[in-house]
């Protein structure tokens, strides 16, 4: 069936997917377009980093020879929270915790960005290393 995946903030792919239970089997030549990961022999793989599969476990992330991959196996090893949304056909994959958990213990404020009175756009990294005053106010 045709579905929707969201991988955390990457544009949003439709792949043909089968969703059973709790579990998104992909094709496994579609993971690394939905979500930057690759399978490898040594584990899954972003980058320089692999993420080992646990021993015993493979079973939950790769059937049919190889061809399928659980994305709902690798969100639940990296702590990555997601849900689904079976009318609409959407699974969305949220940040993993241990980012979360990092950027919780930065003194440093996220980038984002604003425009001034002129429309022109200012990052808050533009500022870094120079004192900022952020100044927020709601009107509920």
């Amino acid at each position: 069936m045709s579905l929707t995946v969201i991988f955390g903030d990457r544009a949003p792919l439709k792949v043909e997917a089968a969703a059973e239970a709790d579990n998104l089997w992909i094709d496994r030549g579609d993971l690394e377009a939905i979500s930057g990961w690759e399978l490898k022999p040594e584990g899954i793989c972003k980058g320089d980093v692999c993420v080992p599969i646990p021993p015993g476990r493979a079973a939950d992330f790769s059937r049919e020879g190889g061809l399928r991959f659980n994305l709902a196996a690798l969100g639940t090893l990296l702590e990555q929270p997601f849900v689904r949304d079976d009318k609409n056909r959407v699974w969305y994959f949220g940040e993993a915790a241990s980012t979360r958990r990092n950027a919780m213990a930065s003194p440093d404020a996220p980038d984002f960005e604003l425009p001034d009175l002129d429309g022109e756009l200012h990052f808050l990294s533009d500022y870094r290393g120079k004192k900022v005053l952020l100044s927020a106010w709601a009107s509920w």
